[in-house]
């Protein structure tokens, strides 16, 4: 995944998408949202908090509410992304600038602005017990500073380097993820500390 420094960058190396990116930052930059990259792509933020962000994907291109799952919705286009896994995100793809409707997407915008201004939040279950896969046990067992260095990072950090791992279905992609995060684990590197500001 490219890290891209300004939205214009982003856009001009879609691939894919590129028209429905540059409607989608339109609109956006009708509102008081404040654009912004995280991540490698652009986020729109108010506050300091994140409401909207947008971006081109192999099949389709849209935009996603971070507290998506808070809006009413009344028009049934946001969809969950990652069943069971994501609380509050919600994304609204589109294959073609025409499907664009851009007095309900502005409607929808404005409903998550002015929820992120009254502070409503669903919250990260951070008492979620931290499962480790069997792959990065067995890893720690032949590297005892592999575990120690591993135990050094946040609980957040951790979980990301156990739920990359354990989300691959196949055991042959597990075992080829545990191979590219001991390098960043032995190194004191976060799986997505290149994403971070």
């Amino acid at each position: 995944m490219q890290s891209f420094k300004t939205v214009d960058e982003y856009i001009l190396n879609a691939d894919r998408g590129r028209e429905i990116l540059m409607v989608l930052r339109d609109l956006l930059l009708t509102t008081e949202l404040t654009e912004t990259v995280k991540w490698g792509g652009p986020v729109y933020t108010i506050n300091g908090k994140n409401v909207v962000g947008i971006g081109a994907f192999k099949s389709y291109s849209g935009l996603w509410f971070y507290q998506g799952a808070l809006l009413t919705d009344r028009k049934k286009v946001l969809i969950r992304s990652l069943e069971g896994r994501t609380k509050a995100l919600r994304q609204w793809r589109f294959q073609s600038p025409d499907e664009i409707d851009p007095e309900l997407l502005l409607e929808y915008v404005h409903e998550a602005i002015e929820n992120q201004k009254q502070n409503k939040e669903i919250k990260a279950d951070r008492n979620k017990p931290l499962v480790i896969p069997d792959e990065l046990t067995e890893a720690f067992e032949e590297d005892p500073i592999l575990k120690s260095n591993f135990q050094s990072f946040t609980k957040g950090k951790q979980r990301e380097f156990a739920d990359y791992i354990s989300h691959a279905k196949q055991e042959k992609t597990r075992l080829s993820r545990l191979q590219k995060v001991i390098p960043l684990i032995q190194q004191n590197i976060g799986l997505n500390d290149k994403y971070r500001k």
